[in-house]
């Protein structure tokens, strides 16, 4: 099978874009300002890998792209408020993201802070309605899925990693192995599991499809989140939309910083390497979410 990763890619993201724009609130909706920070951020670009995830995993299942498209855009809506929140003065203190101005450069903080509300909570709003789409019965998938969701997103998952996070910058914490994978494990991995397996749970996965993308899952995460450090070193704001060495600046705990660079790069591709042998039971089903793995390795093209 000929399977081209970048056009997989771009017809993937055109959908994801295409039904977010029909999704979100319109331009002029009432109150113009928080609609117009939430159009923003979420429709500035990025490459939409949280939904394609999901997708492919629904695809390699068996199911239908479009039976998982408001899951999908539910995941970009939460990525992005992480995003929003993470690009703030109190957080991170970027001004740019995905290339162009983040949102509190543009809106304010308070605005920001608010369209970041807002896209976490629509997320749950679309998965609540997105039994309309298809067959999801409410009382068992859709109930899975949404708990699965947002476990990923909170006190439990990513906001659990994100303050794991903060708290490790100018020594507040011990750092060590134990801290690094806990954070990354909640604060990148998460959402990355949440994606690949509500996608599956909407194809109707069994118990073993599932632990086997749990697995591509777990290693997915980790290799991109190994990665997202390196490039912070070696690569450009240009490539990345955001700028660059802000990790050594804030004083984080990344895997270059514990490992070094030459072993953190041989654990993003053993990582890699796990993620692809998860998805043996799949056959050539697997072929995308096989090339979305090994994508992770050389994403800043």
């Amino acid at each position: 099978m000929n399977f081209d990763l970048k056009t997989y890619l771009q017809e993937k993201q055109d959908l994801v874009n295409e039904n977010l724009e029909k999704y979100l609130p319109v331009e002029g909706d009432y109150p113009i300002e928080i609609v117009e920070a939430m159009r923003y951020s979420l429709l500035a670009g990025g490459k939409r890998l949280r939904p394609i995830l999901t997708i492919a995993a629904c695809e390699t299942v068996g199911g239908m792209a479009l039976d998982a498209m408001k899951v999908a855009c539910a995941m970009e809506c939460i990525h992005t408020y992480s995003l929003i929140h993470d690009d703030l003065p109190a957080m991170d203190d970027d001004d740019y993201r995905r290339g162009m101005l983040t949102c509190h450069k543009v809106y304010g903080e308070a605005m920001a802070i608010l369209a970041g509300d807002g896209l976490l909570t629509y997320a749950f709003e679309l998965l609540a309605d997105s039994d309309k789409s298809n067959d999801l019965n409410i009382n068992s998938k859709l109930i899975m899925i949404i708990k699965e969701i947002a476990m990923a997103a909170g006190v439990k998952g990513m906001i659990a990693g994100q303050v794991a996070d903060m708290l490790s910058e100018k020594a507040q914490r011990e750092k060590s192995t134990e801290l690094l994978d806990y954070i990354h494990k909640n604060k990148t991995a998460a959402l990355f599991k949440a994606s690949i397996k509500s996608g599956a749970l909407i194809a109707g996965a069994n118990d073993t499809e599932l632990t086997a993308l749990d697995s591509y899952a777990h290693h997915f995460g980790l290799a991109f989140q190994i990665t997202d450090d390196i490039l912070d070193i070696e690569g450009s704001s240009g490539e990345l939309g955001k700028p660059v060495g802000s990790d050594e600046r804030n004083q984080k705990l990344t895997y270059p910083s514990l490992y070094g660079l030459e072993k953190s790069k041989q654990m993003a591709f053993d990582n890699v390497n796990a993620a692809v042998n998860s998805l043996n039971i799949f056959g050539s089903k697997a072929i995308p979410l096989i090339s979305l793995a090994q994508y992770v390795l050389t994403r800043r093209k």
